[in-house]
């Protein structure tokens, strides 16, 4: 993909005139995007998703089926390819508790309804540049606009579920029951320095021995603290506070250090931002 391809977008909201409304006046201020395809619902929108590998998607919170959020959480477990990176997300809202949440992290932008186009004027203008930077093949934009994106996705996400369960916290995982061996062991969450998987299995590495599990990186994703555990590859969450460093293999790829192990962690494109400056 180069710099001059259109930039592809996914539009998703279960009112079709806010639909027609929305491409109308993308049409006024990205004249050059091209919507590639429009779902009514959030299992629409993660299917054609998969199907059309967009650059950007346009999610309503509440949507039937799966919400914005739900969709987003979905998207955000695809896998890559060669020339496709998982997607920017916008949230379109109307309601300003979940566009000030999304707006303040960075991580994704949003669209009030109804979407007025100076606001849209500035979403467009913010997506092009992290766009271009992609594109670019460097990490998302300026200094400013990596430190915009530090913190991962999945925070914002946990962030925007609570909100919409009527703001309770989340309650997230202490212990994990895992085999070593022929025994089960209960392992706490904090001795753990990673999780990373394969189609059957997942590993639970501490600093004393590995562990297995069945649970897939997706679903540990929403039970674990994104505070403390970042995904940085589709198959792999790591323990923040095991990090020893960051470094980059013979082929450039950004590969992460964890603390007493020689092994490392590779770092998918998606997720080099969350060490911007390190």
């Amino acid at each position: 993909m180069t710099e001059s391809t259109p930039i592809r977008a996914l539009l998703a909201d279960d009112e079709r005139l806010m639909r027609e409304q929305l491409r109308a006046r993308l049409a006024e201020v990205w004249p050059e995007l091209e919507i590639v395809a429009e779902a009514k619902n959030g299992l629409e929108a993660v299917e054609l998703c998969k199907l059309h590998k967009p650059d950007l998607c346009l999610l309503d919170i509440r949507m039937p089926g799966l919400t914005g959020v739900e969709a987003a959480k979905q998207i955000a477990q695809l896998e890559e390819t060669e020339d496709w990176r998982l997607p920017e997300i916008v949230f379109i809202t109307a309601y300003d508790q979940y566009a000030v949440e999304a707006f303040e992290q960075g991580v994704a932008d949003y669209v009030l309804k109804p979407a007025e186009r100076e606001r849209l004027q500035l979403t467009a203008e913010r997506l092009r540049k992290r766009l271009a930077a992609r594109r670019g093949g460097d990490d998302p934009g300026s200094a400013e606009a990596a430190g915009e994106r530090a913190v991962p996705i999945q925070q914002l996400l946990h962030r925007l579920s609570a909100l919409q369960s009527g703001g309770q916290a989340p309650r997230y995982l202490e212990w994990i029951q895992a085999s070593v061996g022929q025994e089960i062991r209960m392992i706490p969450v904090t001795e753990i320095l990673f999780f990373i998987s394969d189609e059957k299995y997942t590993r639970v590495q501490t600093e004393g021995y590995e562990a297995l599990i069945r649970k897939p990186i997706k679903e540990l994703v929403e039970e674990l603290d994104p505070h403390l555990f970042w995904q940085i590859h589709r198959s792999t969450l790591v323990n923040v506070k095991a990090i020893s460093g960051i470094g980059r293999d013979f082929r450039g790829r950004q590969m992460v250090g964890v603390k007493g192990l020689t092994e490392k962690l590779e770092v998918s494109r998606s997720y080099t931002h969350l060490f911007k400056g390190m």
